[in-house]
Parts: C-alpha cells; sequence; structure tokens
C-alpha cells in the first residue's frame, strides 16, 4: 500500500475539520455569529483601502474598524431607541392601537361576505379577551421567542466583535505557516470568498425585488386609483429588508400587507398576492443570479437549498447558497469538476 504523504494529510486533515465546523454551525445555532463576522471582516476589507492612501499602514485599517464599529453601534443604538419609544408609547396609549385595529376589522365587514364577518370580532373587548386568552395559553412559546432573541442578540454581537478583530490583521501567506494551519487558512480564505460572491449577488436580488416592488406601489396600485401611504418608506424597507436572504421577504411583505389593510381587505389581498407572484418568479431569478456569480447552474442551487432546508430548517435555507458555492470551490481546487 501506498503511504500517503505528509500534504496530502494535513489537506485531508483541514478539509474534514472544515466540514465537521459547518455542519455543526447550524444545529448550534451559530449561523448569525458566523454570517455577521464574515460580513463585519468583508466590510472592513473594502473599506480599508481608501482609508489607507490616507494614512499609510496600520493606521488606515483601525481607522476602517473604528469607524465600522461606531456605524453598527449608532445603527443598534437607534434601533433599540425606537423600539422601546414604540413600546412604550403603545403601552401608554393602548387604547389607541385598539381602536386602529377596530378601524380596519370596521372596514373589513363592509368588503368581506358575509359569511367571513361572522369571525371577526365585534368590539375592542373581544379583541382584548383574544389577545389575552391567547397570550395565557402561549406563556412557555414566548419565553422560548425571548431567550431566543437575546441568543440571537449576543451571538450577533461576538461574531462582529470576532470578525473586527480578524479584520485588524492582514492574513499571511499560508506558505509561511505550519501544515495543518497553512491548509486550514486556504480553506477559511475560500469559505469567505464564496461569502463574499453571494452578498454581492443578494445585493443584486434586493434590487431586483425592490424595483419589482416599486412597478406594484408606483405604477399599478395608482392606476387602478388605490393611494397606498408610505409608499417610499415601503420601497427603501424592501431594498434593505432584501439584504437578507430569505426572511428579507418576510419582513417586506408583512409591511406591505399591513399597510395595505390600512386602506381596504382587498388592497392588502391584492398586495399579498402580487408579491407572492413576483417572488415565485424571483426564487428562479435569484439561483440565477446567485449561480452566475459562483458559477452554478439553477437547479444545482436550488437542490442544494432544498436539501439544507430538509436538514437545517430555516437555518439551512439561508446558508445553503454560501455553503454550496464554498464546496464547489474546494472541488474546482482539487480538479474534481
Amino acid at each position: 500500500m501506498s503511504v500517503m504523504n505528509p500534504a496530502h494529510r494535513f489537506s485531508l486533515a483541514s478539509a474534514v475539520i472544515m466540514a465537521l465546523a459547518l455542519i455543526l454551525v447550524p444545529p448550534f445555532n451559530l449561523l448569525p455569529c458566523l454570517l455577521a463576522g464574515l460580513l463585519v471582516h468583508e466590510v472592513v476589507d473594502s473599506m480599508t483601502p481608501p482609508l489607507q492612501r490616507l494614512f499609510a499602514g496600520r493606521t488606515g485599517r483601525v481607522l476602517a474598524v473604528g469607524l465600522l464599529s461606531v456605524l453598527v453601534i449608532l445603527v443598534l443604538a437607534a434601533l433599540f431607541a425606537g423600539a422601546f419609544s414604540l413600546v412604550l408609547h403603545e403601552v401608554n396609549n393602548p387604547g389607541q392601537l385598539l381602536g386602529k385595529l377596530m378601524g380596519v376589522i370596521d372596514r373589513a365587514r363592509d368588503q368581506l361576505p358575509q359569511s367571513l364577518v361572522t369571525y371577526l370580532p365585534a368590539s375592542v373587548d373581544d379583541i382584548r379577551t383574544t389577545i389575552h386568552e391567547w397570550l395565557r395559553g402561549h406563556v412557555a412559546e414566548l419565553q422560548l421567542v425571548g431567550k431566543g432573541a437575546v441568543h440571537l442578540f449576543v451571538t450577533v454581537i461576538i461574531g462582529m466583535v470576532l470578525g473586527a478583530v480578524i479584520a485588524l490583521n492582514h492574513a499571511p501567506d499560508p506558505a509561511t505557516l505550519r501544515p495543518l494551519a497553512g491548509a486550514m487558512l486556504t480553506r477559511i480564505s475560500r469559505f469567505s470568498q464564496a461569502f463574499r460572491n453571494i452578498v454581492f449577488a443578494q445585493i443584486k436580488i434586493s434590487l431586483l425585488n425592490t424595483i419589482f416592488t416599486a412597478i406594484f406601489l408606483l405604477c399599478v396600485l395608482p392606476l387602478l386609483g388605490v393611494d397606498l401611504p408610505l409608499t417610499k418608506t415601503l420601497i427603501l424597507v424592501t431594498f434593505v429588508a432584501g439584504l437578507l436572504p430569505v426572511v428579507g421577504n418576510l419582513i417586506s411583505n408583512t409591511a406591505i400587507f399591513v399597510v395595505g389593510l390600512s386602506v381596504s381587505v382587498w388592497v392588502a389581498l391584492g398586495a399579498l398576492g402580487y408579491l407572492i407572484l413576483i417572488h415565485k418568479v424571483e426564487y428562479f431569478l435569484n439561483a440565477r443570479i446567485v449561480g452566475g456569480q459562483i458559477k452554478a447552474k439553477a437547479w444545482e442551487l436550488l437542490l442544494a437549498m432544498l436539501v439544507f432546508d430538509a436538514l437545517f430548517g430555516l437555518a439551512g435555507l439561508v446558508a445553503a447558497p454560501i455553503f454550496y458555492a464554498y464546496i464547489k470551490d474546494e472541488l474546482k481546487a482539487q480538479g474534481w469538476v
């Protein structure tokens, strides 16, 4: 039997370590941490060259990390301040929120068939009683959601800090490291490149989604005589949320549906139907866009998304394009595909 040479042994060991690490990421709920760290690292890398033209050496990289950290802190502070202000306002004025909801229900009574109207609450007291009973019956689930939100926030912050710390230092040449460390660094660099490709593809997808949504909000609805409020805000939310794979569409669709309810039930349902239709079309366009970025066919990416969704659920669906892009890069590097 031929003995495997040392280089192949270290390459195989690094491949096993990398595979185990990636397999364990979704089950341990570490995907947000991983994505946050990679995002910060890539953003810092993109910000560093122009800053280093102004400040030579390490100063430019330190400034890039510092500016990004300040930006992240400001955004998080604004989000928490806005959420706290909204909750405080609604707690102090619960009747106002229920009154708005009752107004929507009253308009629905005039637009829905009688067979459906019987299922609508008759008064604010009915709504309050229904909410109270639902909360009492789902206390355990709400506690789990709260713990999950705290875990998500903490892991994202940790990931950002790790990404910023790693970005402070230039990656060494793998040839200058010990064999296993060099092999691991090579694989991590390929994974980082796969993530970068997916991020650029996701920006294209978000722009496409925003264009379709803007056509509906600014052209289709006005032609039908519907003046939807907060149109510009909804378009902005669609673009920003669209940067998040899978989850982003749910956020933007929910926002448009809720605003549509303020006009009428039929406008909300029509908007929801249109959004579902364009997202079904975009599902295949997304695969084509991402596939073009990572040199993969649409059916390959769709199959990878189905498999990862079956294995890891929603986290797997989000991770599928990145993991598949990395796996394909590894296979290409070995000359297998």
